[in-house]
């Protein structure tokens, strides 16, 4: 898991370690996506655990909607544990000569980045904590997913062919009849109390998502990489990093949101009002904090490896499996895995195995222009 990339010109010595490369590349791919699934699968079961235990349904109107500051935070506070990880793995040696023609230029383009992502980031977790309250789980994800695709088709320029237009639309398809049940889904009558605020909510969120995504893949490839502070290769440690770093700014913005809400008072009735008592209540935000840096790293890793819009394919698929899951964990009325769920889960394996054929076509294909080029080069 050190290096994190495909081969490139210039740094395979022979087939050998072409081989290799391909292998780790492949091993990279499916062990983010694994964290994405288990990210997702524990953020929406610990989710629904606590709007479950938090009698929110027995609240008032006004009630339902508050303590988003509180959830925004969650989502990005655990950072930290990645810290240690950051150490861990080993750091490639940068290219000295351009780090020092670079060094001003290049951290003020880093310290941007990151800047950026970190107001992205606390804005769509603020307002994607108030959206699935509006509206509902599912429809947020479909819409992120088509404004993903419109964003990395103009800002990274990703060439789309027929097996990832297939996969988006298997993709969107299986989400729209396997979403997963949520608690804190509102009643018909709320969602008409809110219609016009419940679209605008939904429109941000998704925006700033997307656009997150598609900044992270321009992020990895023109900033981070052309530094060279990781030398020419992509590593995990990249990975580490702007997680860690993006996720510090989002946990200041969402702190100060919290106090200048007033939201902050409201955490001791929170727990108080919990079914399972505070103790439950704490364990179960410190799991959803855990969780969310488990499915942010799977993402931002797929990011790197692939692209934005394979990474959100990925977080999409999960879909089916988590309604599989909640309804195994949870009794809600006229929750189950039928027929339409079933579909949708075959649905989500048929999309990723079109965008996986998609990308092996593709490997394929710069493997063999690799191998054609070495040997002309030792012909010569």
């Amino acid at each position: 898991m050190e290096e994190f990339q495909g081969p490139e010109p210039g740094f395979c010595e022979n087939p050998r370690s072409l081989e290799l490369n391909q292998r780790r590349w492949w091993i990279s791919v499916f062990f983010c996506g694994f964290l994405i699934f288990v990210g997702d699968s524990l953020v929406m079961l610990l989710l629904n655990f606590y709007y479950v235990q938090d009698n929110r349904s027995d609240s008032d109107q006004d009630r339902q909607y508050k303590g988003t500051w509180t959830q925004a935070l969650i989502q990005n506070a655990a950072f930290p544990i990645l810290i240690p990880l950051f150490f861990i793995f080993p750091s490639p040696k940068p290219n000295l000569e351009t780090v020092s023609s670079q060094t001003n230029n290049g951290w003020f383009r880093v310290l941007s980045l990151y800047v950026s992502l970190g107001v992205l980031v606390s804005v769509y977790s603020k307002l994607y904590a108030l959206a699935k309250l509006y509206v509902g789980w599912g429809i947020l994800v479909s819409t992120q997913l088509i404004l993903t695709s419109l964003f990395t088709a103009f800002i990274n320029r990703l060439k789309f062919n027929r097996w990832i237009i297939i996969s988006i639309i298997l993709t969107l398809a299986a989400d729209f009849f396997g979403g997963p049940a949520f608690a804190g889904t509102p009643d018909e009558d709320e969602s008409d109390a809110y219609g016009i605020k419940a679209w605008l909510i939904l429109i941000f969120p998704t925006l700033a998502f997307s656009l997150s995504l598609c900044l992270m893949q321009l992020g990895f490839d023109k900033v981070l990489v052309k530094t060279k502070r990781y030398g020419n290769k992509k590593v995990f440690r990249m990975v580490l990093e702007m997680q860690i770093c993006v996720s510090f700014i989002a946990t200041l913005i969402c702190i100060v949101g919290l106090f200048a809400s007033g939201e902050f008072k409201e955490l001791k009735g929170d727990s108080e009002r919990f079914k399972r008592g505070k103790t439950y209540y704490i364990l179960s935000l410190i799991g959803l904090a855990l969780s969310w840096q488990v499915w942010a790293v799977g993402l931002l890793g797929l990011v790197l490896l692939v692209s934005g819009l394979f990474a959100d394919v990925v977080h999409m698929c999960a879909s089916p499996v988590v309604a599989l899951l909640i309804v195994l964990a949870f009794d809600f009325m006229d929750d189950d895995f039928g027929w339409q769920r079933r579909g949708a889960l075959l649905g989500a394996v048929l999309a990723l195995a079109s965008y996986f054929y998609s990308l092996y076509k593709t490997k394929r294909k710069e493997t063999a222009e690799l191998k054609k080029r070495e040997n002309n080069n030792s012909e010569a």
